[in-house]
């Protein structure tokens, strides 16, 4: 009868927990409705968000406002400002700078002056946009 010794096994077992296949399975297993969840899992979900809140006072009433608008937004809304936050992370820092100043210029605009400053700013050199940074800086992060 053939046996299987520990020091056999080990190597065996982490080869089978290492293998692509298993970790796949076990990364596209559905997770359940929040209902569902375990109270562990739940912690696990939102000790960033309490971490964030605590450290932050002067910042809550900005999260909380974040997290009441985002409620609002249908999914199609949600999925455009997820992919703009992921264009975002991916700027330089001059880019960031840029796409901030420009950002907030256009809050208050309807839609054709938004046109014709984007318009502006594709027809800008790099010199002539400096320039507009300058007179038009995007407001100091917290």
């Amino acid at each position: 009868m053939n046996r299987i010794t520990p020091r056999l096994l080990l190597p065996l077992l982490l080869a089978l927990a290492s293998s692509p296949a298993l970790a796949q399975q076990a990364t596209t297993a559905p997770l359940p409705e929040w209902d569902q969840l375990t109270p562990a899992q739940r912690e696990t979900l939102i000790a960033p968000m309490r971490d964030r809140w605590n450290d932050s006072p002067e910042r809550r009433q900005r999260i909380y406002d974040h997290a009441r608008s985002w409620q609002q937004m249908t999914p199609e809304q949600r999925s455009q400002a997820r992919r703009g936050m992921h264009r975002f992370e991916h700027m330089s820092p001059q880019q960031q700078r840029e796409a901030r100043a420009l950002f907030e210029r256009m809050r208050g605009m309807d839609k054709q002056q938004r046109q014709q400053l984007h318009d502006q700013w594709q027809k800008m050199t790099p010199e002539q946009r400096e320039q507009w940074l300058q007179a038009n800086p995007p407001r100091e992060r917290k």
